[in-house]
C-alpha cells in the first residue's frame, strides 16, 4: 500500500511538469489521486501513467479560477473514495513585465490563479476538514516560489501571489492544526519544465485565454546554473520529492513552514 495507502490526494495543475511528477509520486506511494488540469488530454495522460504503474487516479478537468471549480474538485474526491486527505495547490503561472508595463489584466490573472484559487480550494475543503476528523494527519502543501521568498525582477505580480501564499499557509497551519492538518509550503527555484526550457526565441502558451511567453534564453540559463551551488536546475521528480516529504507521516510535526527547494541558491 505504501506510506500514503488509503489517502486521497487532490493536485491542481497535474497534467504536466511538476504537477504530473507530484501526482505520480504520491500515487506510487499508495494515494488515490484526483488529477486536475485545464486541458483534458494532459490530465488523462497523467491518469494513464498512474494506472499503468498500478495506481489509482481520476480526473477533474477545468480552470482553478472558475467559480464552480473548488466545490467540483472536492466533490470529485468524495465521489471517488469518500475521503479528502491531501491537497497540493500546484497550478499557477507567471506573466512577467516591469511594473511600469504591467497591466491590471496581468496582475489580476496571476493573483487569481496563484493565490485566490488556493484560497477558494481550501475554503471548499473546510467543511470536510472540520466535520470529518481522521485518525491520521491530513496534509496541505501550497506551491510557492523563490520569487515569493526573495523577490525577482519583472515578477511583481507573481512574487506578490507566491509571498501571499506563504502567508496564507502560516495562517491556515494555525487555523487547521487543531483538526490534525499540517499546512506547509514548498518554494521552488529553477526546476526544468516547459516554462523554463531553453529557447532562442521564446515560445508562448495560452492560459485561461491569456497568451504569454515561456522559456529561458540560453545565456540566462547558464547564469542561473552558475549561481546554484549544485550547479544545475532541479528535475520535476526532485521537486515532487520535496512535496512528498511533507505529505508523509514523518512530517506530522512540521506545520506552517516553507521548505525552499532550489539547490541551495537562497
Amino acid at each position: 500500500m505504501g506510506e500514503l495507502g488509503g489517502r486521497t490526494a487532490l493536485i491542481t495543475g497535474a497534467g504536466r511538469g511538476i504537477g504530473r511528477a507530484i501526482a505520480c509520486t504520491l500515487a506510487a506511494r499508495g494515494a488515490t489521486v484526483v488529477v486536475n488540469d485545464v486541458d483534458p488530454e494532459p490530465a488523462a495522460g497523467t491518469v494513464e501513467l498512474i494506472t499503468a504503474g498500478g495506481g489509482t487516479a481520476v480526473t477533474c478537468v477545468g480552470s482553478v479560477t472558475d467559480a464552480d471549480f473548488p466545490d467540483r474538485f472536492v466533490q470529485t474526491a468524495l465521489d471517488a473514495t469518500g475521503g479528502l486527505d491531501i491537497i497540493v495547490n500546484n497550478a499557477g503561472f507567471y506573466w512577467n513585465d516591469p511594473i511600469e508595463d504591467m497591466s491590471d489584466e496581468q496582475w489580476d490573472a496571476v493573483l487569481d490563479a496563484d493565490l485566490t484559487a488556493p484560497f477558494r480550494i481550501m475554503r471548499a475543503a473546510a467543511p470536510i476538514i472540520r466535520r470529518h476528523p481522521t485518525a491520521y494527519h491530513r496534509k496541505v502543501v501550497n506551491i510557492s516560489s523563490n520569487a515569493g521568498v526573495v523577490g525577482l525582477e519583472r515578477q511583481s505580480n507573481y512574487a506578490a501571489a507566491k509571498a501571499g501564499l506563504i502567508g496564507m499557509t502560516k495562517c491556515m497551519a494555525k487555523e487547521w492544526g487543531r483538526y490534525g492538518v499540517n499546512v506547509n509550503a514548498v518554494a521552488f527555484g529553477w526546476i526544468a519544465t516547459r516554462l523554463t526550457a531553453a529557447a532562442e526565441n521564446l515560445a508562448h502558451i495560452e492560459v485561461d485565454g491569456h497568451r504569454m511567453p515561456v522559456g529561458m534564453r540560453p545565456e540566462k540559463r547558464d547564469l542561473a546554473a552558475r549561481v546554484i551551488p549544485l550547479g544545475r536546475s532541479g528535475t520535476a521528480e526532485e521537486a515532487a520529492g520535496a512535496v512528498y516529504l511533507l505529505c508523509t507521516p514523518d512530517a506530522d510535526y512540521i506545520n506552517g513552514q516553507c521548505l525552499v527547494c532550489d539547490g541551495g541558491r537562497h
